[in-house]
């Protein structure tokens, strides 16, 4: 034990001494030992400082430095030698008392820029090399702490350790060498570097970066109202993905959206549009005159007792509920009317209860002719805003929601594929009409006569029912079916590959949970404001074959 030579603390402190034997006389030009591991020193070389001190030669021991450095020796012996002292409280105290004692231990301080300082970090035994200046930019971090990664330190080969990932610490490392920018190697996943990012306590914003670098962008948390009940009822009827019961209740509303269409088309049809007309309400009697009031209301009765009037009203009073549970449970209102499928149910079940109206406050004392027009119109217009409750299915449907966002992204898209349209049109009906002009039995007398055959020649459909006769018109429709060739063919595939990103972003939700419970985890991290020492939750660093082992942090 009186040959023992003491090296321990953390390398980042420049004042940090190293304890000579308890009975050897320092000389003084040569000092056994160092402020750098002898170890580092095989493959790192030596610097000389400008000062003309060297890390290899630390200066000259005072009488006071030297009793110091006897005192902690006797102190470490007595420490080694006593019973059931575990080695990292060992450690512990004489790191204290070092630290007690720092003051006046050499007689002239080497004075070493702050953060010059080089220490070594074995990951599960490939050994990196930096400045303490590196780390300590980011000071919240696992590394850029000294408290945090002193539990990590190796105090027998002057280094720290983590039996962590080999290949992700590249990307770590550069973390703090460029500043704070994040790069996955190639050669490591991306749920074993999320990983690693909580592990080192980069924090949120790196994590965030991370996600965004490889495509998974990051979405606003939903608004959920604040009582429990409300909330209850907004995700069972907003959110069909939290739980079983809102799966059921979004099953019911697929059901009764498709029951609603079938009727839409069903009652169209010649035997059943006999039965009930769209001015079901007014009729004629056999002499061209409007029939009496008994008539008009047993063709109301007729009406309402119509089966098909019957299903649609059971298909209202699902929308009605569902519209309304939505709209009194939530969160905001201005949002609850500016989002489009809310929008959507709204004007789904409008054309019923307009046309309820038109059959009611219709009554036989008013002209005939406009009343029945008038209606007549109403009707079919409002009618055939039904249709859009086809779109209703797009709540419960993620690929209308991707062909939905397709659309949206590739708005300026369409908008170049219908303006090269327009222009083709223009210049082809122009054309087709001027080689025309001649021919006396010829279907293009004007040139707005000739935009229909534009525009169904340059979509190659091709109706035939206007065709050219002359040599010139066929040229010319020869050149315009090319020409919308090309033009319908450029920007489709802008279209495709919006398509096709929002596609593969949906479908890879099994790697972006990974990463979200990655990012969660790295929040409530950097939340923390403080490390706890010891105990259950601090690395159990042993000494193994004088290499510190982690027995916490395993891959």
């Amino acid at each position: 034990m009186d040959d023992i030579s003491i090296n321990m603390g953390d390398p980042s402190d420049s004042r940090y001494p190293t304890s000579p034997t308890s009975e050897a006389v320092p000389d003084q030009n040569l000092v056994t030992n160092r402020v750098t591991s002898p170890n580092s020193a095989q493959h790192r070389g030596h610097q000389i400082r400008p000062d003309g001190f060297s890390p290899s030669t630390p200066p000259t021991l005072t009488a006071k430095g030297q009793s110091s450095c006897n005192s902690l020796l006797s102190n470490f012996k007595l420490l080694m030698n006593s019973e059931g002292s575990p080695i990292d409280s060992i450690f512990n105290q004489l790191v204290q008392e070092c630290r007690d004692n720092e003051e006046d231990l050499f007689g002239e301080k080497l004075e070493v820029k702050d953060g010059n300082q080089k220490l070594v970090i074995n990951i599960s035994g490939m050994m990196f090399e930096t400045q303490l200046k590196t780390l300590s930019q980011f000071p919240d971090t696992l590394l850029g702490d000294p408290a945090k990664r002193m539990y990590y330190f190796d105090p027998m080969k002057n280094e720290y350790f983590f039996d962590r990932n080999r290949p992700s610490f590249d990307g770590i490392l550069y973390f703090y060498q460029s500043g704070g920018k994040i790069r996955r190697p190639a050669n490591v996943s991306l749920e074993i570097f999320a990983k690693e990012i909580v592990f080192y306590k980069l924090g949120k914003e790196a994590m965030e970066q991370f996600r965004e670098i490889e495509g998974f962008i990051t979405e606003p948390e939903p608004l959920l109202p604040t009582n429990e009940v409300h909330k209850q009822f907004w995700l069972l009827f907003e959110y069909p993905e939290s739980s079983s019961a809102a799966r059921s209740v979004a099953l019911v509303s697929v059901f009764v959206i498709v029951i609603s269409i079938f009727i839409f088309c069903l009652e169209t049809l010649p035997e059943f549009r006999d039965d009930v007309d769209f001015t079901a309400t007014l009729s004629l009697g056999v002499n061209g005159t409007q029939e009496g009031p008994a008539s008009v209301q047993n063709n109301l009765f007729a009406y309402f007792t119509d089966p098909f009037f019957i299903v649609e009203t059971i298909c209202i009073i699902w929308f009605c509920f569902e519209l309304g549970v939505r709209f009194v449970v939530c969160p905001s209102k201005s949002d609850f009317f500016h989002n489009i499928m809310n929008t959507i149910d709204i004007v789904s079940i409008i054309p019923y209860f307009v046309t309820m109206v038109t059959e009611l406050w219709t009554t036989p004392d008013e002209d005939i002719n406009s009343s029945q027009n008038m209606s007549l119109a109403i009707l079919r217009i409002i009618r055939l805003v039904r249709v859009f409750r086809i779109f209703k299915l797009s709540r419960h449907s993620k690929g209308l929601q991707i062909l939905g966002q397709t659309l949206k992204a590739s708005m300026r898209e369409l908008g170049l594929l219908i303006f090269f349209l327009f222009i083709g049109v223009i210049l082809f009906s122009s054309a087709i009409y001027f080689a025309e002009v001649d021919e006396p039995h010829t279907q293009f007398v004007s040139i707005p006569d000739g935009f229909w055959w534009a525009v169904v020649t340059m979509t190659t459909v091709g109706y035939g029912d206007m065709c050219p006769t002359t040599l010139g018109g066929k040229m010319v429709g020869t050149l315009c079916a090319i020409a919308g060739v090309l033009t319908i063919a450029l920007p489709v595939p802008v279209i495709v590959s919006n398509f096709n990103y929002f596609y593969h972003r949906e479908t890879e939700q099994a790697e972006k949970q990974v990463i979200d419970d990655a990012t969660e985890t790295a929040q409530k991290l950097s939340d923390a404001n403080r490390y706890e020492y010891g105990g259950t939750t601090s690395p159990n660093m042993s000494k193994i074959n004088g290499s510190a082992q982690d027995d916490k942090d395993d891959m």
